[in-house]
């Protein structure tokens, strides 16, 4: 096999494959040049997620027609000229790779004009060739206008996700140059639709506000600190507003974005013992280091970056979090979340009365035998109340105003009321293994030849509910005794009710209206992406709509969701994480696997079981879904704690 050189053109294809791997790579390449070059007005015009144009326009320094030549040749830069400015880089960009692998896969056409300069020059290039150079009236600074990206390497262009997607990531560069420098002015437009229009800031936490929101800007609070080796400003977030999934967590390095893994611990560490689990606080945090002690040549994006000390850092930015919270007083007292684990027993004294049994047990009838228990189905109901109950009877608990989990109407849509009995369709698909894969796969069994017997056998549900804690159901069988997991339970019913809803005449009847419609600021990049899915989320129940550029109005839910407006917002943002995912786009395919995850999602928010009568109806719904005893990724939702057992413990 003979070896040889490339031809320049295919060199600079493979080189494009590291430098431009999508519309947001030249985004970001053109408009870190336009910050380097001096700029105080930067333009970015997208068209097609930058399928079809990119246009950056900036007023910087501007070049003359023989440097606007030169700068498209591989390894030309202005930026470095010696060994030793690799070790003191302050610019930014891939100086002298980027710009000749975007003229390698597009169509360049650059028009620039330097302030001493009273005519300007346009240069095309293509496929990595120099078309031509002539004069141009253009103002000072530079136009870069990339057209048809990826037009002759077809296997890339294919490989493009879609518009909503590509979209977002333009968005998140362009937000991550914006954030490095709030004195500079950019706009942002698609589809000649103005997305972001941000003037100067005065400081991080203005241009804050006016990419992230005033909300944002209002649950942030100043870090700062200062030490030997490196000096740390920003802001961090409230731990009561820590939110699930990943949104606003940044990390700048002398005024560069970078992605860290290790020092994103570092926060969460900060802030152990302060949020719930699974959220995650925002941050805004910007650290100054000698450029001696840091590589940015890691990774071929510039995303991530080597400290010389990597361990020191993290301890640092560890103290400074934690002494930032404790300040603010958000870490005076310990938030001990097992308290609701201790039960809760009432004090006998002057209130015993209020304990007592709604109704005095009768006196039995001639020929009743003590000793003769056949379970506990004649015993009167003295503990159909709370576990948790004070200051009410026992029959009813003490129990919080909360609207029904259910919509109000309970799981009449079934044709099950509070006093419904338990009943098994008379079919149901096929069976497959319990603990099937994912969502879709759960073990459906046919409760005509196996449940009916089933539950007349092990569970024999009377109407006698305990709620423990507002999470497990307590209720006797003839085996002895049964407990759900409510938040399961309801994780069981939503699935059933996401894939009996796959028909559209279904949808709507498993659908509640706010009273009160929500509106949530998503951001200009989750917009498209809620628009693209709003047929896939209409099957399941919702109804969320655009409003303005960077915000949707949230009109109904599905049944069973909680529609406390704090929820709402919490939900959009979850939907957002499981849209995001492409595979999504193919409906019909994904629609199991989507119901499982929006069945979750629906559960999260579930507030538990606050009464008898709520407990009732739940349990109910849970015996005539698909599978009770499993939850659709094969979590158990009840167990049975059989007499026998329940001896050996006493």
């Amino acid at each position: 096999m003979d070896i040889r050189i490339l031809p320049s053109n295919i060199a600079n294809m493979i080189a494009a494959g590291e430098v431009v791997q999508r519309p947001a790579s030249v985004v970001k390449e053109l408009m870190e040049n336009a910050v380097d070059a001096g700029a105080t007005q930067v333009s970015v015009i997208i068209k097609d997620a930058g399928r079809t144009q990119i246009q950056v326009i900036d007023n910087g320094c501007g070049m003359s027609p023989d440097q606007a030549v030169l700068a498209f040749e591989r390894h030309a830069t202005s930026k470095i000229s010696t060994a030793e400015d690799l070790m003191n880089i302050h610019t930014f960009g891939f100086r002298g790779e980027a710009l000749a692998s975007i003229a390698a896969v597009s169509e360049v056409t650059l028009k620039t004009r330097r302030a001493e300069d009273e005519i300007g020059c346009q240069v095309d290039f293509a496929d990595s060739q120099h078309l031509s150079t002539i004069e141009t009236v253009t103002p000072v600074g530079s136009n870069f206008s990339v057209r048809n990206l990826f037009y002759n390497v077809p296997a890339r262009r294919k490989f493009l996700k879609s518009e909503s997607v590509e979209l977002k990531h333009i968005v998140t560069e362009f937000q991550h140059v914006a954030y490095t420098r709030p004195d500079i002015s950019f706009t942002l437009i698609h589809n000649n639709r103005e997305l972001y229009v941000l003037k100067p800031a005065p400081s991080l936490k203005f241009r804050i506000q006016d990419i992230a929101g005033a909300g944002v800007a209002s649950e942030i609070t100043d870090i700062s600190a200062k030490t030997s080796i490196m000096r740390i400003s920003g802001f961090i977030g409230r731990p009561d507003k820590a939110r699930k999934g990943l949104g606003n967590q940044l990390f700048f390095v002398n005024g560069r974005y970078f992605r860290s893994p290790y020092l994103h611990k570092a926060v969460m560490k900060g802030y152990e013992g302060m949020i719930a689990e699974g959220t995650t606080p925002t941050y805004f945090i910007c650290l100054e280091v000698n450029p001696h002690e840091v590589d940015v040549n890691v990774h071929p994006q510039k995303a991530e970056i080597k400290f010389e000390d990597d361990s020191l850092v993290f301890q640092t930015l560890y103290a400074c979090v934690r002494e930032t919270l404790g300040k603010n007083s958000f870490g005076t007292a310990s938030i001990d979340f097992e308290l609701g684990s201790v039960p809760e027993l009432p004090a006998v004294g002057r209130n015993f009365d209020e304990y007592r049994p709604v109704s005095e047990p009768s006196m039995p009838e001639s020929g009743y035998n003590p000793f003769d228990n056949d379970g506990f189905q004649n015993q009167p109901d003295v503990f159909c109340g709370s576990h948790k109950g004070t200051g009410d009877s026992a029959g009813s608990g003490s129990y919080r105003s909360q609207p029904d989990p259910f919509g109000g109407s309970g799981f009449a849509e079934f044709g099950l009321g509070s006093d419904s009995s338990v009943s098994a369709p008379d079919a149901a698909p096929e069976s497959v293994t319990a603990n099937g894969g994912g969502y879709g796969t759960a073990a459906y069994i046919d409760k005509r030849d196996d449940y009916g017997k089933l539950f007349e056998d092990r569970f024999s549900i009377t109407r006698s509910f305990i709620t423990v804690q507002d999470k497990y159901i307590v209720t006797n069988s003839k085996s002895g005794l049964l407990v759900v997991n409510a938040r399961r339970a309801m994780e069981r019913i939503l699935y059933d009710r996401f894939i009996s809803g796959r028909r559209e005449e279904d949808a709507d009847r498993f659908s509640q209206t706010l009273l009160f419609p929500v509106s949530v600021r998503v951001g200009v990049e989750n917009v498209p992406v809620v628009e693209a899915n709003a047929e896939l989320l209409r099957g399941f129940g919702f109804d969320i709509a655009p409003f303005g550029t960077d915000s949707v109005v949230v009109n109904a839910i599905p049944a069973g969701y909680s529609s406390d407006e704090g929820r709402v917002e919490t939900m959009v943002g979850d939907l957002l994480l499981l849209l995001q995912d492409n595979r999504s786009s193919i409906s019909e395919l994904m629609r199991p696997d989507m119901a499982g995850k929006l069945a979750v999602l629906g559960a999260s928010g579930y507030d538990g079981v606050r009464n008898a009568d709520e407990a009732q109806r739940l349990v109910d719904a849970l015996m005539t879904s698909t599978n009770p005893e499993f939850t659709a990724s094969g979590r158990k939702t009840m167990v049975v704690l059989p007499a026998d057992e329940l001896d050996r413990k006493f």
